[in-house]
């Protein structure tokens, strides 16, 4: 019998017939004394007797359910500790003992959380290595070319001229996937302090058009801003040029010659909203919900030189400052970006 194998439940079974035991004795030694009766000193004796197995019985009933409910939860850790990441312990009553099952049951749910969680972070770097791998073999595959071209084939300065400057192209491209990641990295592990002012919103926008002026200038593409010029927004300013910067660019790259981008600002009774509205092509429906996933890439998209980048790194940019993005767009129209930021108020 398991229970007996217990011992302290084997010494509690010992103390209990060792108690009954002993009154039984000192009553039967009162009653001989007293009375010299034989007869009631065996009547004595069969009670004390029944009453001993009535209580052991009942003491037997009780540890075997416990030890049954034990080897229940044993059993229950065991096929957690398996695998089955939904075992629990039964621990639908009250007492001491359910509330350690309780607490069990709480720590296996929150190693499962654990585990998913880790399961779900190894699944992201895998995806995320595999797509830094993608983004990078294709401009080492140019600059390889480019360099085997100016060693072996080309001759003329003007080629060679060309070949280099593709080649500093690529390697631009390659650098500003390497800044991002570092970006995001850093925004992720929440090691950048973000030293945030009251910054005049024209301001910013006027470092806007400084940056992308001579690019629209020579695609042919439009630039344009409007806005109160006594506008202030506190945020970290050059953060919030990154974040800008790339939506900006984002909608630079998918607007074709004479095509414009719009950028305006504004603000209303409890928040400040700046618009980034372009008449390009348009985002597809089944991308809109994707386009601030990290390298990201749609299947209707016909840009090759995007890394699926800016605007995620926009995005995380944004809500550091409290902010919101929203993006709305019709296919062969064209898209407006809309961020929001809340106006701090004292209460």
């Amino acid at each position: 019998m398991k229970i007996i194998a217990n011992r302290e439940i084997k010494y509690l079974f010992y103390a209990i017939v060792g108690v009954v035991g002993s009154f039984c004795l000192l009553t039967e030694i009162g009653v001989w004394f007293l009375s010299r009766n034989l007869r009631a000193l065996i009547l004595i004796f069969i009670l004390f007797l029944l009453l001993l197995l009535m209580v052991l019985g009942l003491c037997y009933r009780y540890f075997s359910r416990q030890n049954r409910m034990l080897e229940n939860a044993v059993d229950q850790i065991n096929a957690f500790l398996d695998g089955d990441i939904d075992a629990r312990i039964a621990c639908d009553e009250e007492g001491e003992i359910y509330r350690l099952f309780h607490s069990v049951n709480t720590l296996a749910a929150v190693l499962s959380a654990q585990a998913s969680n880790e399961n779900r972070e190894k699944e992201f770097l895998k995806n995320t290595i595999s797509n830094i791998s993608h983004q990078l073999k294709t401009p080492l595959a140019a600059l390889n070319i480019y360099n085997g071209l100016m060693q072996e084939e080309v001759k003329c300065i003007s080629d060679i001229q060309e070949f280099a400057s593709l080649s500093e192209k690529e390697l631009d491209r390659m650098e500003t996937l390497v800044q991002n990641l570092l970006k995001i990295t850093k925004l992720d592990a929440g090691s950048i302090v973000f030293e945030k002012r009251m910054e005049n919103v024209e301001e910013l926008m006027k470092d806007v058009e400084l940056h992308f002026a001579y690019r629209a200038k020579q695609d042919r593409k439009t630039l344009t801003f409007t806005g109160d010029d006594s506008l202030m927004l506190y945020c970290d300013r050059d953060w919030m040029m990154e974040a800008i910067d790339n939506i900006v660019k984002n909608a630079l790259d998918h607007i074709k010659e004479g095509d414009f981008v719009h950028i305006e600002w504004r603000q209303f009774s409890s928040l400040i909203q700046i618009q980034i509205k372009d008449n390009g092509c348009g985002i597809h429906p089944e991308d809109l919900h994707h386009i601030f996933k990290r390298f990201y890439r749609s299947r209707f998209s016909k840009d090759i030189q995007g890394l699926g980048l800016g605007l995620p790194l926009a995005k995380a940019i944004i809500e550091e400052h409290n902010g919101t993005i929203e993006v709305d767009s019709a296919l062969g129209e064209g898209t407006i970006f809309i961020i929001n930021f809340l106006i701090p108020t004292k209460l």
